[in-house]
């Protein structure tokens, strides 16, 4: 009984009310327009005291409301009423923009042509019905009213309906409730349909979003290599100078200056990402870190870190295509990070060009672990990120007395991901 009564007057049902009540409203300039075309025609010059006319008014002016719905704010001010109002939940149930074809127009029309009709109903029965039901509640109390000018049917002067009278005015009240929450649920539920989106926009509303959530992912990507290597590096540098300080100056100072170095450029990148964050676009460009331009830089910098470093490089790293060398630049700088979390054991950095990929494997001894980094532990998946897209492979863990990270890269990127990823991320000037 209380769920009943909860679809019959609860909030929702309310804001539904009050949505085919604007409807109503929407449609009386309608109605007039149409009493205009039904006077002549009928010789009647008071349209509105004849029922059959009024609703005959009413038919014509609909076909009038479904020609003026083909302005372009109609679908817009519709879509905004309807979540307001109506209960239907979700941004991609109703389309925010004007109807662009000819579909949509057609769909547009009759769910406002629905909206005036159901609404022009329901509101010429809250207007009559609720009058009327109240004369029927205390016509017990008033006996007079049988004899008014109110022109009440003629089966209340019987006695005998002074007893069945309210409950008369009381189950049409809950008729006229009825009404409205069906006339309400049946708006709500056909709205998606005629207002929602096509299938080719939410095709497009998709691909706009997996594109957004790829280029995100990309700058979280981008943000953990760049500073997560830089602070783990300047970290190791740091503890180094500070336990040579008396006894090696020199190494102190190659340490600061390492560090001064370290933090220099990534400040940079950070200011860059920070830049697309804020404005989707940064001042300036600047090509990304690759291995042709910035590995012995690379390599430099984590040996000044106390970390022994060997690289071979089997290939001319000017050679390899744009993109491969970017992401190779990456990932050999993430094996370089997780090599730090193990102090003082040596390094071994190989890249070499095999059969039409790229082979990248960095390898080191393990020693004793140093803490890990806070809010480290997604380098890794980056890695496998970066090779996934490329349409490579790769491999990471210990094996035996040594971790070691093996990639292997094609060295022709697939089409889609070439082009999804070939754009470098701009960066900033220190």
């Amino acid at each position: 009984m209380r769920g009943a009564l909860r679809r019959l007057f609860g909030g929702r049902a309310r804001r539904r009310w009050v949505h085919l009540i604007l409807g109503g409203a929407l449609a009386m300039p309608y109605v007039l327009v149409g009493s205009v075309i039904v006077g002549p025609l009928t010789g009647v010059d008071d349209v509105f005291g004849s029922l059959p006319l009024q609703l005959a008014s009413f038919a014509l002016g609909l076909p009038l409301a479904a020609v003026t719905s083909l302005f372009p704010l109609t679908r817009p001010l519709e879509s905004a009423a309807v979540r307001a109002l109506c209960g239907v939940d979700g941004d991609d149930a109703l389309a925010h923009g004007p109807a662009r074809t000819r579909a949509e127009r057609a769909r547009t029309a009759l769910w406002f042509t629905l909206h005036l009709g159901f609404g022009g109903i329901v509101a010429g029965m809250s207007l009559a019905v609720p009058p009327f039901a109240v004369v029927l509640m205390v016509l017990p109390l008033f006996a007079g009213l049988r004899h008014s000018p109110l022109d009440l049917p003629d089966v209340l002067d019987h006695g005998w309906t002074s007893a069945l009278s309210p409950l008369a005015g009381l189950a049409v009240l809950l008729a006229l409730a009825g009404c409205a929450a069906g006339c309400g649920a049946l708006l709500a539920r056909w709205a998606p349909a005629l207002l929602g989106p096509t299938p080719q926009d939410r095709l497009a509303a998709a691909e706009a979003r997996a594109a957004d959530l790829a280029v995100r992912n990309r700058l979280a990507r981008e943000l953990h290599d760049s500073v997560g290597h830089a602070l783990s590096a300047v970290t190791l540098q740091a503890s180094a100078a500070r336990r040579l300080l008396g006894t090696d100056p020199e190494f102190v100072r190659e340490a600061l200056a390492a560090i001064e170095e370290t933090t220099r450029r990534t400040v940079g990148e950070l200011d860059a990402v920070l830049g697309v964050l804020r404005d989707g676009d940064a001042p300036g460009t600047a090509p990304a870190p690759t291995l042709a331009t910035d590995l012995d830089g690379l390599l430099r910098r984590t040996r000044a870190a106390g970390q022994p470093v060997s690289a071979t490089v089997g290939t001319d790293p000017a050679a390899l295509p744009p993109l491969v060398s970017r992401e190779a630049y990456r990932i050999v700088q993430e094996g370089l990070s997780n090599s730090l979390k193990h102090a003082g054991t040596p390094v071994a950095v190989r890249i070499a060009a095999d059969d039409g990929h790229l082979e990248i494997t960095v390898e080191n001894a393990l020693g004793t672990a140093r803490s890990p980094r806070p809010g480290g532990g997604h380098g890794l998946r980056g890695v496998a990120d970066r090779v996934r897209l490329l349409g490579g492979t790769a491999r990471a863990g210990p094996s035996a007395d040594t971790w070691c990270l093996s990639v292997r890269l094609p060295l022709t990127a697939p089409a889609t991901t070439a082009e999804a990823s070939a754009r470098p991320l701009p960066r900033g000037t220190a």
